[in-house]
């Protein structure tokens, strides 16, 4: 929270300086972060064709796979334009109004929100698939993926109002640089002059209830898989098993790990480059590696 003296001004627009550290190798890092930005837009792009001309991909797990792909080209376009924009700008600074820092926090904590728990479903598919494969096609329809698919939409839409709410309700009359490469809640609340305490609370609380629930989800269905594995005493079907969960578990490894450290933080002045350095990671590198997992040659 930022000192308020007697002669503040209100502050309605903001600077987002992005790597400004790198300033005089800007060309290099705007070439990398656009060429993996296309990157990852054409992997997600040919997932979605290839499930969408191939039928015999359409089940539920290339279903909810395709959807995942949605989220990532939508949850990349959400930031990654905007810190290009910064790199080739005047001196990498951006000027937008709070209503735009606080739709743009609101679309990217929803995309989030609805990622973690489209995982959760991904893994439920899975723990159903191998632990009741006689039930699976009536307990995972496409009756009920739709409603799954529509639930994470909805629980991720939901979440971010109350945040983005209280949010709303900060002043801002000192400095008004963003030294980040998009708009977070934890560079927004370090700017206010006004009691942030609630506001911080509550996105921890949020962004914890989100990453427990989801990942308590994956946690019971994958303990039931390993539960169920060590029954089976055939090597083959056991190996068979795995390569089907391999690639989910590799990608919500790399997602969750950069999530709870990056969101799970009480503290709003952690390390701003070091932050950058993480967001950088989930918001670029791991939207880019996902397809390649998933494509991976497996049984």
């Amino acid at each position: 929270m930022q000192p308020c003296d007697q002669n503040w001004t209100h502050i309605t627009e903001f600077v987002m300086v992005g790597f400004a550290e790198v300033h005089e190798m800007r060309l290099l890092f705007f070439t990398l972060f656009f060429t993996m930005y296309l990157f990852t837009l054409a992997e997600n792009l040919a997932i979605i064709l290839v499930v969408g001309l191939d039928h015999q991909l359409c089940r539920l797990m290339y279903v909810f796979l395709t959807q995942l792909s949605c989220l990532e080209i939508w949850y990349t376009s959400v930031t990654v334009p905007k810190m290009l924009a910064g790199f080739i700008g005047g001196h990498g600074g951006k000027n937008i109004s709070y209503a735009g820092c606080l739709s743009q926090l609101f679309i990217f904590t929803f995309l989030g929100a609805t990622e973690c728990f489209l995982l959760a479903a991904m893994a439920y598919d899975r723990y159903v698939a191998i632990c009741m494969p006689l039930r699976y096609g009536a307990l995972v329809s496409w009756g009920s993926c739709i409603r799954l698919s529509a639930a994470c939409l909805l629980v991720g839409f939901l979440t971010p109002i109350l945040p983005i709410y209280l949010m709303s309700r900060l002043t801002f009359c000192g400095p008004n640089v963003i030294d980040h490469f998009f708009y977070d809640a934890s560079p927004l609340l370090a700017l206010s002059c006004s009691d942030v305490t609630l506001k911080e609370t509550t996105v921890f609380l949020v962004s914890l209830a989100v990453l427990l629930t989801s990942s308590t989800v994956i946690a019971v269905s994958y303990g039931n898989i390993v539960w169920t594995l060590l029954h089976i005493r055939l090597a083959a079907k056991c190996r068979k098993a795995f390569s089907s969960c391999a690639a989910h578990l590799t990608v919500v490894s790399l997602f969750y790990d950069t999530l709870f450290f990056m969101y799970v933080q009480t503290k709003v002045a952690a390390s701003i480059n070091f932050n950058k350095v993480v967001s950088v990671f989930y918001s670029i590198v791991t939207p880019m590696l996902n397809p390649l997992i998933y494509s991976l040659r497996k049984r």
